[in-house]
């Protein structure tokens, strides 16, 4: 999924856990689930972000040269509107576009 495009709310907001675990059957796997989606969320983030501010890197550290780049700000300031990728996740789980897969207890042992 796309993160860019995600209607997901900008800010927290109250959910029914007895909903969200009703998939799953368990309230700690839902948020497992949740929580390893929304760290890949962050890493893809965090690397289109990199690749994005990495065309205004200088080899130079002179404080002279230093100017302030409103493209760089603009960026910045974009990326930090977007939902948190908790939320994004959230939301990807309760509309069904999260797709996971639950070991069974007897793979564990075989």
């Amino acid at each position: 999924m796309d993160y860019k495009r995600s209607n997901a709310p900008t800010n927290t907001i109250t959910r029914d856990t007895v909903k969200m675990a009703s998939e799953t059957g368990n309230i700690y796997e839902t948020v497992a689930i949740i929580s390893k989606r929304a760290n890949q969320i962050a890493q893809e983030m965090k690397r289109d972000l990199e690749k994005k501010l990495q065309d205004f890197a200088t080899t130079t550290d002179n404080l002279e040269e230093v100017s302030e780049n409103r493209e760089q700000i603009e960026i910045s300031k974009y990326y930090e509107k977007l939902p948190k990728p908790t939320l994004i996740a959230t939301e990807e789980y309760l509309n069904g576009r999260l797709e996971y897969s639950i070991p069974s207890s007897d793979d564990d042992f075989a």
